[in-house]
């Protein structure tokens, strides 16, 4: 009996060594992969920021890089009237807090990297703490991905969320160097 704990210890610390392995080495890869943050963009070439990103809106997801700490990772996006914007949800949550450390980072830096089709922009996201067309913007993350949230919830209680923190919105903006 001893020996079959023994062999399932060894096997689950093997398991866990090899997540940690994966986890650690994404960090040195060119990007994320999936729902794994990813490191720094290494491919890419430069482009000017678009006048508006309606060319996005048949997009499901699109890549960005932090700068400090210098981690990518894959979001989802909506764009309206040629803005563009990400949410990161779960954030009073306990889940939320481990999972969702990007939008902290933006606290201390705001500058971004996008990377579309082989482009990077050099952007912000900026925080909004108020939003008129949230119930808009929440159509379309329901409509884009199944999220149930928009139509079920009054625009005063998605305005109360996204005050309290529950979710934070963030557009993204043209960098001011």
């Amino acid at each position: 009996m001893m020996t079959v704990f023994k062999w399932l210890g060894i096997a689950l610390a093997a398991i866990i060594v090899v997540i940690g392995l994966v986890l650690g080495g994404m960090r040195f890869s060119d990007g994320p992969k999936a729902i794994l943050a990813g490191g720094p963009f290494k491919t890419g070439e430069y482009a000017d920021t678009p006048d508006d990103w309606n060319f996005l809106k048949g997009r499901p997801e699109i890549e960005f890089q932090t700068i400090a700490p210098s981690t990518s990772r894959i979001v989802w996006l909506a764009v309206i009237d040629g803005r563009l914007f990400i949410v990161s949800g779960y954030m009073n949550t306990n889940y939320g807090k481990i999972w969702k450390q990007w939008p902290t980072y933006l606290a201390e830096d705001d500058r971004i990297i996008l990377r579309i089709d082989g482009k990077l922009y050099e952007q912000r996201l900026e925080r909004l703490l108020e939003f008129s067309d949230l119930v808009e913007l929440m159509g379309i993350f329901k409509a884009k991905y199944g999220v149930e949230i928009a139509t079920e919830v009054s625009a005063a209680a998605l305005d109360e969320g996204l005050k309290n923190g529950d979710f934070w919105l963030f557009e993204v903006v043209e960098r001011q160097e």
